[in-house]
Parts: C-alpha cells; structure tokens; sequence
C-alpha cells in the first residue's frame, strides 16, 4: 500500500476515533494516539492555549510517557512567554489569512526543509528567539526525544493549542512532509474538538438547571442509580442530603420572584461551596425549593457535618429562613438499600420531619427510629403522595 494511501486510513482513523469519543477526555486521548500512530511517533500531547493565564496547559500525555509525564495532568502548564512562537504562529503569521503551519524541532535545534538541525529557522519557516529554543530543545532533552513536531490548532478562527509528536533519540528526524501532515492531523483534530464541545453544551443542558448551574434532578436520578450500583458491587458508603429552602414562597409573594430568584442562587452557591467539603460530590437543584447533596465514599459523619454547616450557613442568607435538611446514608443503620429510590424516601422523609420540627439541623435517617418508620410506610396526606411520587419516579 501507498504512502499517501496509509496516511489517507490514519486520517479516516483518527477521525473516526475522535467521534466515537463520549467524553472530552476520551476526546483527548483518541487525538493524541491517533497522530503518534499516523506519523509515526513513539510519545504525542494535546495542549490547549488559556489567554486569560496566559499558559499552555496539557490536557492529555499520549503513548511512551518520560518520568512524571501523567496522561490526564492536573496542572502540567508552560508560560506563553517561554514559548513566543505560540504566539508567533498561532496568532500573528496567520491571522491575516496565512496558514497555521506546523514546524519540526531537534534536540539540536530547530530543524530546517530537509530535518537537518538548524538555528534560525524551524520547519514552518520561521526564525525564533532564544527563549523558543531553549525551551524546546531542553525539554525534548530532559526527556531522551531526538526531534517532535508541533501543529497549531485553529478552532472558529482562532488559535486553541497545539498538537505535539515526539520521536525518541535515534529514530529519523521529521521533515518538511511530516510537517505538512501533521498540519493536515491538526485540522482533523480540530473539527473533532469542535464536536465534543457540542455534545458537551448539549449534555450541560441537559444535565443542569439554568437558574443555579447546578446538577438537575436527572443527572442526580443518573449519579444516585450508579452510586448504588457501586455500594452493591465494594460496599461504598453512599450518602444523600436533601434540603428544602424554607420561606421561599412568601418572599416570592411579598418581595418578587426576581428575589426569590437571587435567594435561590445565593443557596445554590452555599450548597455547592460546602458540597466541595466531600470529595466527589454532587451538588443538585431537584426543583422549586428542593436541593440535594449526592456524596460517594466519604464516611456518614463526614456528612453530617458538612450539612450541619450547610444549615448554619443558610440561616444567614438575606431573605432567608433557613433550610429543612434530612439525610439518608448506607453508612447508618437504615437497613439494605436495595434501590435509589429507597435512599431518596428515606432522606426525603427525614427532610420532612427537619421541616416539621423547623429544625436548625440535618434530621437523619437510621439515627431516629420513627424516620425509617417514615420513610416505609404510605404517606398519609394526599401532599406527601405527591411530593414522593415526585421524589423518584
């Protein structure tokens, strides 16, 4: 099979790969092995350009990996000004209607039009300073690499990062083709990236109340039904939080529901400040007055805790009256929770007895008999009918 023909499969490939991607990581991944395996690579990273900190982050670490090079990095950033021809080709060379060219670098310097090392000028044929070549040619040495090459992202006009193919020392030096493919991967990439970053709205609007910005009462049905599914499987503590904001409907009746708006955001900024307490948590409006705290693996106490200061900081928000805030946890005695909606009842009942008693603090299931009574007997009124047939489906 032909050359061109091999590289025109690696495109299809790496195009395909990209799309049958469901989350941006995989996203990440699929485009960064994809381009190491067309050209040839031994090592490829997916880096995208934040104007705000003016940094190069990292998102993904591909294929043969240096010591402390991790696949997905938390915090694996590189200044602009270390790297000026970040700026130089990802803005000034093309943003007059030129073409975001890629470029060849050696551990011997910027390579020229037949991958022979060269000073002045790097394969996208332009001279950098001595910053560039520091930069780059020190870390393709720390990192026992002999040459990469490095292609602009472009997504709606602008410069979105880069794409990077290390080969080890030894193998051949990219040259002037493996440049212009890597240009031809680059745009491959991009519309990829463009795709999961629709699929990523269309999934935040699914999954997010337009008020608050908050988890909504479907991703929590979704989250709730595998948290369970996880504490069937290794016995994770899964625990529930549910809290209904009190005095919501007279400050809509005497002061507007634009106040009773901000009320609602306030609480949702305090339930998702403490939410962060509990590693992995999901904070959540589940509706109207209704929110909810979804913790997996933190202990029952934990819990109790961070929604106990929950409480304490919702009786000090402006127009408030406090929160009624009742909890269920696989951690107390509530017996087997054989379904989601059985975890829900029982934190929905306990939320109602906080209410009843205008409890300043959370009610817990498993820590006062009559909740669990509660929560496994028909309700009696034809209110909380309807308020637990709401609570899960």
């Amino acid at each position: 099979m032909g050359g061109e023909d091999v590289r025109l499969r690696a495109v299809v490939s790496l195009a395909q790969s990209m799309a049958a991607a469901h989350t941006p990581r995989e996203s990440w991944r699929a485009a960064a092995l994809g381009a190491c395996e067309a050209l040839g690579g031994s090592f490829a990273a997916l880096s995208v350009w934040e104007r705000g900190p003016g940094r190069l982050r990292v998102l993904v670490n591909a294929g043969e990996r240096a010591e402390g090079e991790e696949e997905f990095p938390d915090d694996e950033t590189y200044p602009v000004h270390q790297f000026p021809e970040i700026t130089e080709f990802l803005h000034e060379r093309w943003a007059g209607g030129g073409e975001p060219d890629a470029w060849v670098e050696t551990a011997d310097g910027p390579a020229g039009e037949d991958g022979a090392a060269s000073d002045a000028k790097s394969a996208g044929g332009g001279g950098h300073g001595s910053g560039y070549y520091h930069q780059r040619v020190a870390a393709l040495r720390r990192r026992r690499r002999g040459c990469c090459v490095v292609a602009p992202i472009v997504l709606h006009g602008r410069a979105w990062g880069e794409l990077y193919v290390a080969r080890p020392v030894g193998e051949p030096v990219f040259g002037r083709e493996d440049a212009d493919f890597a240009t031809v991967l680059a745009a491959v990439v991009a519309a990829g990236i463009s795709q999961t970053e629709r699929l990523e709205e269309v999934r935040k609007l699914a999954f997010t109340d337009p008020l608050t910005g908050l988890a909504n009462r479907r991703l929590v049905d979704t989250r709730l039904d595998e948290a369970v599914e996880r504490h069937h499987a290794d016995g994770s503590v899964v625990s529930l939080v549910v809290c209904d904001l009190n005095g919501l409907k007279g400050v809509n009746d005497t002061l507007g529901h634009a106040v009773g708006d901000r009320l609602l955001e306030r609480f949702g900024s305090v339930l998702s400040r403490c939410g962060a307490m509990l590693p992995g948590a999901l904070a959540a409006r589940l509706g109207g007055d209704e929110f909810c705290l979804l913790a997996v693996g933190p202990e029952a106490d934990e819990v109790i805790r961070v929604a106990t200061e929950l409480c304490d900081r919702a009786s000090e928000l402006e127009h408030g009256d406090g929160v009624a805030c009742g909890i269920a946890s696989t951690g107390d005695p509530i017996g087997p929770v054989v379904s989601a909606r059985r975890l829900f009842r029982l934190a929905d009942a306990a939320q109602y007895r906080a209410k009843a008693a205008r409890s300043t603090k959370p009610v817990v299931a498993g820590r006062d008999g009559e909740v669990i009574r509660l929560a496994d007997s028909p309700p009696k009124s034809a209110h909380d009918r309807r308020r637990l047939r709401g609570s899960r489906p």
